[in-house]
């Protein structure tokens, strides 16, 4: 059954006449999704410092926000999290998911770095891919002067962010530093759907296949894109060696399958995967705390699995 709060936040975005997102042009999607912040997200909570920084790789400057927690006080290092945000990579921002990582970084006591990565269709695949591995890197060269174990950072994200989370556990496989732990909050893994989710829940629960073809048009640059495991995690040759993870996804969500089918493919490769799904939820629900307590329920659990596998 759909959460009824779901179902009447949905009816209040068809009673306003808010037009479908791949009826709008990139510039119109971000301007709406923007405005619709103060309605569906609740207030920010104070954190101990907020920093903007830029990181710089590749010829190119990526602005990314650094939340420190209270605890920053006390102790010389903490735990991290890399996080990418949603919005089909062509929407969102470090303002849209300000709150989240907010909350992400008081309840789990960690300092969190929010990156702004290239999106389409300004900066087409793998643009922000390459930026999220940048600000991964980037992360682990600054961890002292961020107050971070770099031993402890993990990298996550919700939606395309997961899909670019997951993307850059993969790419940084092998190095001397690489992710503590992944979080996937209803990822994309893989750029062609035809699952069961896809096909049930393609119409009427906020993320549709119109938009998913939108967002993917936006994204990649030809067809040949959707067959790279950058951009199509779930195609990698091998998930073995991966960091552990936690995977969430929503009952009414076309890409509810691919995040189950994402989580069973790093279990079958020895990589310990965590999944839940939210089976009342839509796409998105994450950062609608104000509208949907289940959505404050799920960053809770989120923070609580962070705890747990970073504070060791």
């Amino acid at each position: 059954m759909l959460d009824p709060q779901a179902q009447a936040l949905m009816q209040l975005m068809i009673d306003k006449g808010v037009p479908p997102v791949h009826t709008m042009t990139p510039k119109e999607a971000r301007a709406s999704y923007r405005s619709r912040r103060a309605f569906t997200q609740p207030d920010a909570p104070e954190v101990f410092k907020v920093e903007d920084k830029l990181v710089s790789a590749n010829g190119v400057s990526v602005p990314v926000r650094v939340y420190h927690p209270h605890a920053a006080q006390s102790h010389s290092t903490l735990p991290g999290l890399v996080y990418l945000h949603g919005g089909g990579w062509t929407i969102g921002d470090l303002d849209t998911h300000d709150v989240l990582c907010r909350s992400l970084c008081l309840q789990a006591g960690i300092v969190v770095v929010s990156v702004d990565y290239r999106m389409g269709p300004e900066h087409k695949f793998p643009a922000a891919y390459d930026d999220s591995v940048a600000a991964f890197n980037w992360t682990v060269a600054h961890a002292t002067s961020l107050g971070i174990d770099a031993s402890r950072i993990a990298i996550g994200g919700d939606s395309a962010g997961g899909n670019l989370a997951a993307a850059a556990c993969l790419g940084l496989r092998g190095q001397s530093v690489q992710p503590a732990f992944q979080l996937l909050i209803y990822p994309a893994t893989i750029m062609w759907q035809d699952t069961a989710s896809y096909h049930a829940n393609g119409k009427g629960y906020m993320l549709t296949k119109e938009s998913i073809a939108y967002y993917t048009e936006n994204y990649l640059r030809n067809r040949d894109d959707a067959k790279d495991w950058r951009a199509s995690p779930q195609l990698a040759e091998s998930h073995a060696g991966l960091a552990p993870a936690f995977v969430m996804t929503a009952g009414f969500d076309p890409l509810r399958d691919e995040g189950l089918m994402y989580a069973n493919a790093l279990s079958k490769a020895g990589v310990s995967a965590q999944y839940i799904c939210f089976e009342r939820q839509i796409h998105g629900f994450i950062t609608m705390g104000r509208v949907m307590q289940e959505s404050n329920t799920a960053v809770n659990l989120c923070a609580s699995v962070l705890k747990a596998n970073l504070h060791r």
